[in-house]
């Protein structure tokens, strides 16, 4: 029997079940202004307001902050935010002499000569760096003795579907894996005035319900079967919204109206909330589409007047065709106890306690703990019982943080010994930052490709390293799935099962023919699991029809899927598809030189692509400078006209109602409905589950197929 066929029927069905992460005095704000100098009074966050844009498979973010400085003497500011999952930086903007003035991109240490420069001169300037995977880190010289101070940042993502359920973070916990940064952060996170968050949903399919698990108080109005909004206020009393257009009040789980408290100031005397809103808890959105919709193709496109090349993003939603499998399997539960975990071990023990729960009969498991070093607590394997696992959990419970995070001597211990007859499972519980013994991502690799593992990952936190864990996951033909505090648990974990419930399309190749395409992304698409959509983006020459086959193996047989549509011949209301392009192909040079190590010519070309693309990068940044300024350095404006370009596409397309973007009408790729989950309310309904996730990587062990590289 082949290795793949072995895998597939080894393939274990997995249910974790994890508790929220509860908010302690350790938790840190994001998207804060400080001064440089620490011994000055922190700066007040007076107002900051948030709009988010999700259509056409992406998404648009805008944040304008209003500071105020209450010190009696000018300062250079420290601003930073948390890099989104996916998320390019396309405007930082500093409102100058009450005038918006838009960044330009240069590389990163020209950038920093002329703010350095600038600042000497006493005029006005700002700066945006990218700290590798963590943040970007604004600086903004000079902030006005008692004045206000106004920036915007703006940023663009991908907004794909899994399972019928869209997923939207507006990332605000700092993460807490870097104590020093850890500490400096925390010295404001408090919106004084005004704090609004708007989300607008434009839909080429019906949307049924839309749900925050951590922010029952938004407000949730339908405004069409394909368009909805999300709002929060914190001058508005708190409200749940329903659907139809009009506000109503739902009924909250128990564990939502405590959530309730963490971001809204209790009532004032007068019955109404106080105004300060807190900048420590995430705001998870999400949205799922209708049951019963086809399995379908999408394509956008977007062709600049004139030009022959055109960009395009691809949206296949596969058919619920993928069969099912059960089969009994061993568990390793490898624990991070390091330092960086210390606010999160208190529910560590109930997190392990539901897995271990929902594991079958005749399966085993181990526990594996790391810190600076790795141990085992169990002696080997032991049955799923109910009373082994009440004492482990027991012992989980009573577990210490301590020392750093050797995550490769952790990963070492769980893959040795395994038994060969039995299909093993690894849970891996941290924050994926890496600090002792071996580090590098290639140790990682290399570590995996020697036991010829799968790798299924669950990011959690704004500061855990994921580009490591998904290079990990991409090159181990596994997948990834963020997770955040906020995040709901059953909606998650329901997610994960379906994913190693079902078989899964392997090495999946995407053939177009008829028309000329190229530069695409990713350049290799692997194994598809059960629920999720394959997205390409890439160049096209000309128009017309185009024959699109995609080629795959399930359970060992090849499976071919064909459709044809047509490529139009110009315009399209999207140029923002050139800067998720952009990123994506960055991002896979990034991942090349993560792995490798340093190349010129690939840093060149990431450098190339971020000023090109207005992109800040880790070799590009974007500065602010005085209009008049950027002439006299020679900076052409190229980031503000691109700007402008996608504000007058942004207001034409939603000057219109939302229309699909389904091409295979004529010739469907599948002829199943997609998967669905089933059950559950409109609205603010319970469909989605309650909760937050722990951070996990999932590792799925089994006679697997060698990974091509």
């Amino acid at each position: 029997m082949g290795f793949r066929n072995r895998f597939h029927r080894l393939l274990a069905t997995l249910a974790l079940t994890l508790s929220a992460l509860t908010a302690t005095q350790h938790s840190a704000a994001a998207g804060l202004m400080a001064p440089a100098d620490s011994n000055l009074p922190p700066l007040q966050i007076r107002e900051q307001h948030v709009t988010v844009d999700v259509e056409d498979g992406y998404a648009i973010t805008e944040v304008e902050q209003v500071f105020h400085n209450p010190n009696d003497q000018d300062l250079e500011a420290y601003y930073r935010f948390p890099v989104p999952e996916k998320g390019t930086v396309a405007e930082f903007t500093v409102w100058i002499d009450g005038k918006p003035v838009i960044g330009e991109v240069l590389e990163k240490e020209q950038a920093r000569q002329v703010y350095e420069q600038e600042k000497a001169a006493g005029r006005d300037v700002g700066l945006t760096e990218k700290d590798n995977f963590k943040a970007f880190d604004v600086k903004v010289n000079p902030v006005r003795a008692g004045q206000d101070t106004r920036v915007r940042l703006v940023y663009m993502q991908p907004a794909s579907v899994d399972t019928g359920i869209g997923r939207y973070v507006y990332p605000l916990e700092e993460g807490g894996v870097d104590e020093q940064k850890l500490n400096f952060w925390t010295a404001n996170e408090s919106v004084e005035e005004h704090f609004t968050f708007t989300l607008n949903l434009r839909s080429g399919y019906p949307v049924d319900a839309l749900r925050l698990p951590k922010h029952p108080q938004a407000q949730i109005t339908q405004q069409g079967p394909q368009q909805w909004q999300v709002t929060l206020d914190n001058r508005r009393s708190a409200i749940a919204g329903s659907t139809n257009g009009e506000i109503a009040e739902i009924t909250h789980s128990s564990e939502d109206k405590k959530s309730e408290s963490a971001n809204v100031a209790p009532p004032t005397n007068n019955g109404q909330p106080a105004r300060a809103f807190t900048l420590n808890q995430d705001i998870v959105v999400y949205w799922r589409h209708q049951q019963d919709l086809p399995g379908s193709v999408d394509l956008v496109a977007y062709k600049e007047p004139g030009e022959d090349r055109g960009t395009f993003m691809l949206s296949i939603t596969p058919g619920d065709d993928l069969p099912a499998i059960t089969t009994g399997s061993d568990w390793v539960f490898v624990l991070d106890i390091s330092g960086s975990m210390s606010a999160k071990l208190a529910t560590l023990g109930d997190g392990v306690s539901q897995a271990l729960g929902k594991l079958r009969g005749g399966d085993r498991f181990r526990i594996v703990l790391f810190d600076d070093r790795a141990e085992e607590l169990t002696s080997g394997f032991v049955d799923a019982t109910p009373n082994n696992i009440r004492q482990y959990t027991q012992k989980v419970m009573h577990l210490q943080s301590r020392g750093g995070t050797n995550l490769f001597g952790g990963l070492s211990l769980a893959l040795n010994p395994l038994d060969a007859d039995r299909p093993t499972g690894i849970v891996l519980v941290t924050d994926g930052v890496a600090n002792v013994g071996k580090t590098q991502q290639k140790d990682f690799i290399d570590l995996l490709e020697s036991h010829d593992v799968r790798l299924f990952t669950f990011v959690m936190g704004n500061s855990a390293n994921r580009p490591m864990l998904t290079a990990m996951t991409d090159a181990s033909n596994g997948f990834a799935i963020s997770v955040s505090n906020s995040d709901d648990i059953a909606g998650q974990i329901l997610n994960a099962t379906t994913k190693l419930t079902h078989q899964a399309m392997n090495d999946v190749e995407i053939d177009i023919d008829g028309i000329r395409t190229a530069d695409l992304q990713p350049q290799r698409i692997g194994s598809i699991y059960h629920g999720r959509q394959i997205v390409l983006l890439g160049h096209y020459w000309g128009d017309g029809p185009a024959d699109v086959t995609l080629h795959s193996e399930v359970a060992g047989q090849e499976k071919t899927y064909k459709t044809r549509f047509d490529f139009p011949a110009q315009g399209g209301d999207n140029p923002e598809l050139e800067r998720l392009w952009a990123y994506a192909t960055i991002q896979d040079m990034q991942q090349e030189i993560n792995y490798f190590g340093e190349e010129k010519d690939l840093q060149q070309g990431i450098t190339d692509l971020g000023i090109e693309y207005g992109l800040v990068t880790n070799y590009t940044s974007m500065v602010v400078l005085r209009d008049e300024v950027f002439e006299q350095y020679g900076i052409d404006r190229r980031n503000a006209k691109r700007r402008e370009i996608e504000k007058l596409a942004k207001a034409q397309r939603q000057a219109s109602a939302p229309t699909s973007n389904h091409v295979d009408n004529s010739q469907p790729m599948y002829n199943s409905n997609r998967p669905s989950y089933s059950g559950g309310s409109g609205g603010g309904g319970g469909a989605f589950g309650i909760g937050a996730l722990l951070p996990f990587l999932i590792l799925l062990i089994g006679g697997g197929l060698r990974r091509r590289r």
